[in-house]
């Protein structure tokens, strides 16, 4: 790791003039990545400021039905919180599938969103990668790819986005809540990560010297019938190969609205609106899982270690969509 200064920030305008003050800045919360990141030198950071101090330490209910949770409350607190887990059970799900609870402790809600790829040549400063220095190419295409990207990948980059978290809230369509100098503005979680294309170093649409203050989640939670389902090598610490988030909200034995997410298979939480249709306004009796998780993975292209991907996915989907209709789909 290389030296840098640490400042410690009281408001959120010292936080941003601490961050634009340095050419090489970093925001850090809980570090649980962007320590790792400094430490195999993938990160050069000469200004780390801490914002641990700011204000948004808290989950509350909005006037319109819906929860904010503060950018800085903790992934545990958010998984264990009573609201989330009655109104928002996915989420508290998919967070509790992903790392350790030690590291649950520590990683931030808006932390978890801004954590990067695991992609191994993306840590190895001996390899070349396109997403840590722009132009040098992918050594993951011809090497070793089997955790890599089937679904949107580029000619520049096949790494995938790690989060559990971010699945879940890809389903349930929240929004980020960011501030800069300029002000406020409210990012829809779609919109907040990118696929690579030809610029893969740039992980989000964030501007430079803008803060995650929140993210809101909609007054649907979908909290009757929901499935989170993560295939890994191992139960304990390990990120997806394929995971599926499922949201269904279902009145008469109609499905009324439907949302899927898939994680481990692009460089985002991947949807696709178009099968999600497949789903909504029929009965439970007569939808067609093959053909949604068919037009889900429409494009998806394997490589010389990770083909295997595409019919694990198929059959997640497949499980997530039986175990969210529940009961229901026996009646």
């Amino acid at each position: 790791m290389r030296p840098f200064t640490l400042e410690r920030a009281s408001d959120i305008s010292s936080a941003i003039e601490a961050f634009k003050a340095h050419q090489q800045s970093q925001f850090i919360g809980g570090g649980t990545n962007l320590v790792d990141l400094m430490r195999a030198n993938v990160v050069q950071a000469e200004h780390v400021v801490d914002i641990v101090g700011l204000p948004w330490h808290e989950i509350s209910e909005r006037e319109d039905g819906g929860v904010r949770i503060g950018s800085l409350v903790s992934n545990a607190d958010v998984a264990w919180n009573p609201l989330i887990e009655a109104r928002y059970p996915l989420l508290a799900k998919a967070i509790l599938a992903g790392a350790s609870p030690q590291l649950r402790n520590m990683a931030t809600t808006g932390g978890n969103l801004l954590q990067r790829t695991r992609c191994y040549y993306f840590y190895d400063t001996a390899t070349s990668c396109n997403k840590r220095n722009p132009g040098s190419g992918c050594a993951a295409k011809a090497g070793v790819n089997r955790i890599h990207a089937i679904l949107g990948a580029s000619e520049s980059c096949i790494a995938v986005h790690p989060s559990d978290m971010c699945v879940a809230l890809a389903a349930l369509e929240a929004e980020v809540r960011v501030v800069s100098d300029a002000g406020e503005r409210l990012i829809p979680f779609a919109d907040f990560h990118r696929l690579p294309g030809d610029s893969p170093e740039i992980d989000n649409n964030l501007q430079a010297g803008e803060l995650i203050t929140a993210v809101e989640l909609p007054k649907q939670g979908f909290a009757q019938h929901f499935s989170y389902i993560k295939i890994r090598d191992r139960q304990s610490y390990a990120f997806a190969l394929v995971s599926v988030a499922v949201g269904l909200h279902i009145e008469g034995g109609v499905i009324q609205k439907a949302r899927i997410a898939l994680g481990g298979v692009a460089h985002k939480p991947w949807r696709r609106p178009e099968a999600e249709a497949l789903l909504e306004n029929r009965s439970i009796q007569s939808i067609d899982a093959r053909a949604v998780a068919d037009l889900i993975l429409e494009g998806a292209q394997g490589l010389s270690f990770n083909e295997f991907k595409i019919p694990l996915a198929r059959r997640a989907i497949g499980r997530a969509l039986e175990e969210a209709l529940g009961q229901e789909a026996l009646s």
